[in-house]
């Protein structure tokens, strides 16, 4: 348990950093670490990490960096996508389900160590409604599905969509996640059994990861950071999916 509080730490100090990232580490953690089943521990990483984005939102928002009409339209779409993304978890085993989280984080390490230049994009005066609302109902299906932020999707998303510099989408992200976050959770809490203590212990770490995220935010170059942390994941989904080989075998000698 010590140990499975030492990475919530971790997770929160890379939503202050990057406004995503962390939330694909939670259910890893929680499952393998912290001995929780797939099915509770969905639901768990989505208190998890939508308390501590809303810490980072207040943050962010005091620096001036949340654009509030994009966070409204990815938000808006993305929690109605979350709440039906979550009635299709308990359609899927559970192996199956860590497969596809860990086929996801491949995605995320990829889109980590990939060279990018989004860092210099100069925002456009607004967010265009149809655009951003369809990419918000993407990432909150997402979102709702395995239970993750979404983060490492909305940032790309809201540059690409929203034209946001780079430190804007991070604190935007941080927003649309905490609602996502929070309507996946309402969409798994009637379906499975909540473990408040353990949730809210895991909380408090992460707040306190975000509070050292908060210190170092400008010193270390977003670029370095993204290529250590894409590592990291890259190497989180190898033990998953060598976790679940049984499953892979599984699926491999039905479709022979």
């Amino acid at each position: 348990m010590t140990l499975a509080l030492i990475l919530a730490v971790a997770i929160g100090f890379s939503l202050a950093l990057l406004g995503s990232g962390g939330s694909i580490i939670t259910l890893p953690v929680l499952v393998y670490v912290a001995g929780v089943p797939v099915a509770s521990a969905v639901g768990m990483s989505l208190a998890i990490v939508g308390g501590t984005s809303v810490a980072g939102v207040w943050w962010k928002h005091r620096q001036g960096q949340v654009h509030w009409r994009a966070a409204a339209l990815f938000g808006g779409s993305g929690m109605a996508g979350s709440l039906a993304g979550a009635q299709f978890t308990r359609l899927v085993s559970p192996g199956v389900l860590m497969l596809i989280f860990a086929a996801l984080m491949v995605v995320v390490a990829w889109r980590m160590l990939a060279r990018r230049g989004d860092e210099g994009i100069a925002p456009l005066p607004d967010c265009r409604p149809i655009r951003c609302g369809v990419a918000g109902l993407v990432v909150g299906l997402v979102t709702g599905f395995v239970g993750v932020g979404g983060g490492f999707l909305l940032v790309p998303a809201m540059i690409l969509f929203a034209r946001l510099p780079m430190a804007t989408a991070v604190g935007t992200s941080l927003a649309v996640i905490a609602a996502n976050s929070f309507a996946g959770w309402l969409g798994h809490l009637s379906h499975e059994p909540f473990a408040w203590k353990m949730t809210g212990a895991f909380l408090l770490a992460a707040l306190a990861g975000m509070a050292a995220g908060a210190r170092f935010a400008g010193k270390i170059p977003a670029a370095n950071l993204r290529r250590i942390f894409g590592w990291f994941v890259l190497a989180v989904a190898g033990f998953v999916l060598a976790k679940n080989w049984a499953a892979i075998t599984s699926i491999i000698s039905r479709n022979q």
